[in-house]
């Protein structure tokens, strides 16, 4: 697999993503915005995928997938996909404030750190169900990174979820819902994309 290798910041800044929703709280003052230059529909849809992809970390391949499903389901499909991709395990344990960034919660979640109703799951994408328990292993929970990284959160927890830090572990207590999705995203734009 090829490694992009554009600076975060540049690329956010071209696709107009915040670097916040990649857990990165620094921004250049630099701008790369061309003033009166027109994008076409085409590059309007592209950018909000790649936002999309870019956020979540993940492929064309895997990111065309959640929109397959999304759009076998009823309701809006736009929304839909959104919450499909806010259940995967990786982005709860991000959102939990367990990990800095969505990269480091999959790192956590991959290594064997968090257990799902008290079992261990190392699938990132595994999609979270309402009800379920997201933990940090017992083992790794005493460990010094853990410790460091509870020390430091602060970061507010979305209302379809429950944390409680002092012994890092939550739950998810409804489904997220398109307003609980802090994402600048134009979604109709990529589901126009796909459904082409």
């Amino acid at each position: 697999m090829a490694v992009n290798r554009v600076p975060v910041l540049k690329r956010c800044r071209s696709l107009g993503l915040d670097p916040i929703y990649l857990g990165i709280d620094k921004k250049s003052n630099r701008q790369l915005k061309r003033a009166n230059k027109k994008v076409s529909e085409y590059g309007l849809q592209l950018r909000e995928k790649q936002k999309v992809k870019r956020a979540y970390g993940m492929q064309e391949k895997q990111f065309h997938s959640y929109f397959t499903l999304a759009a076998k389901q009823r309701g809006v499909t736009g929304a839909y996909m959104l919450s499909l991709l806010e259940r995967r395990l990786d982005n709860v344990v991000y959102r939990m404030g367990i990990g800095d960034s969505r990269a480091q919660a999959r790192q956590f979640v991959m290594h064997g750190h968090i257990t799902v109703n008290g079992k261990k799951v190392d699938i990132p994408s595994y999609r979270v169900s309402v009800g379920e328990e997201i933990a940090v292993k017992e083992k790794s929970a005493g460990t010094d990174r853990f410790k460091q990284i509870m020390e430091q959160s602060g970061k507010p927890i979305p209302k379809w979820l429950t944390f409680d830090p002092e012994h890092l572990r939550g739950s998810v207590v409804a489904l997220p819902e398109r307003e609980d999705i802090d994402l600048t995203i134009a979604e109709n734009l990529i589901v126009e994309s796909y459904s082409k």
